[in-house]
């Protein structure tokens, strides 16, 4: 049986942990998705940009461990970004201070 210590220097080795928690993630978007359907609602925007942003922050990371070119980097930290901009949107829109 192999060593935890190998197991693990195994799954950043090759990025597979990061996979694993993006599909958590998915799964927690998906779960969400159901959970406020069922009650007559959409996913509020705020969280669901929020998750988006940090998936996109996660297939930045496993790009990087890969080793992929800048471009696909870049994407993903900009989606990141755009995704990030969209869940603070509404809260700066609304912050009464920020219009003065």
């Amino acid at each position: 049986m192999a060593e935890p210590t190998t197991i693990m220097a195994a799954l950043f080795a090759n990025a597979r942990i990061v996979e694993l928690i993006a599909g958590l993630v998915v799964v927690e978007i998906i779960a969400l998705g159901v959970y406020f359907r069922l009650r007559g609602r959409a996913i509020p925007w705020d969280l669901f940009s929020n998750l988006v942003s940090g998936l996109c922050l996660l297939l930045a990371l496993r790009s990087a461990l890969l080793d992929s070119a800048w471009p696909l980097i870049a994407g993903w930290l900009s989606a990141a970004l755009i995704a990030h901009l969209a869940a603070l949107y509404p809260h700066l829109k609304s912050h009464k201070s920020l219009e003065q």
